[in-house]
């Protein structure tokens, strides 16, 4: 069995402990194949300008030493091929509205300058090494009007394409099910775009934890180039 398979990440669980063949391409392939992430929109907000900061600390922009308001969260995981296959040198983007309900886009920051967190950087990126692990300092989503359930985008890309973009929401909220965008797709898929914000033990300010796998839902041409050799 592949090993990614036995891992304790929510997605990879619910790729081996569903049955039947709908959830995947080739016949005979059950707990070999993980179940793909579901893509879904990009939204208005994918940043119109992106900020001189791009790394992966959404916390603290630059040397600035003041912090971004809001719940600490380490944001964690691993991208890979529905075979398990970590993607070596592919690119996470996450982005999503500060701690006040505002994005990193003048269609939304223009209206609400004196509601945006100015220290908050907004948007991040990430670049996998041969073990397909990204990693984030962001914090935890807040709803924000017209959308009730927290969520952070993410986009997913190798070279010059873009090969996901998708949201992930907390495991558990109550706006979950009043949201139209999380409420996409069957039950299943709905499950596989979830993550569970668990505090760090030890943590003196309240830090939280949220683990997501990526799986790329990938033709056998796509496999040749994202896979790890």
């Amino acid at each position: 069995m592949n090993p990614y398979l036995s891992r304790r990440s929510r997605r990879a669980f619910l790729g081996t402990m569903t049955a039947g063949a709908a959830f995947f391409t080739t016949k005979g392939l059950f707990a070999d194949e993980l179940a793909a992430t579901p893509s879904r929109t990009e939204g208005p907000f994918y940043p119109d300008r992106l900020p001189l900061d791009t790394d992966n600390d959404l916390i603290i922009i630059k040397d600035r030493i003041t912090p971004a308001v809001g719940e600490i969260t380490h944001l964690t995981g691993r991208i890979l091929t529905s075979s398990g296959t970590p993607v070596k040198d592919a690119t996470i983007e996450i982005w999503q509205c500060d701690a006040n309900e505002v994005y990193l886009h003048t269609g939304d920051s223009n209206q609400k300058k004196d509601q945006q967190d100015k220290n908050f950087q907004g948007f991040g990126r990430f670049t996998t090494a041969s073990t397909g692990e990204y990693r984030f300092r962001t914090i935890k989503p807040v709803p924000y009007p017209g959308r009730p359930a927290p969520h952070i985008h993410f986009k997913v890309k190798k070279g010059d394409r873009e090969i996901l973009t998708s949201q992930l929401n907390i495991a558990g909220h109550p706006g979950n099910k009043r949201d139209g965008i999380a409420m996409e797709g069957t039950m299943f898929e709905r499950e596989l775009l979830m993550a569970e914000f668990k505090p760090i033990p030890g943590s003196k300010i309240g830090e939280l934890a949220a683990n997501f796998d990526i799986i790329l839902g990938v033709t056998p041409d796509d496999r040749d180039r994202l896979r790890n050799r």
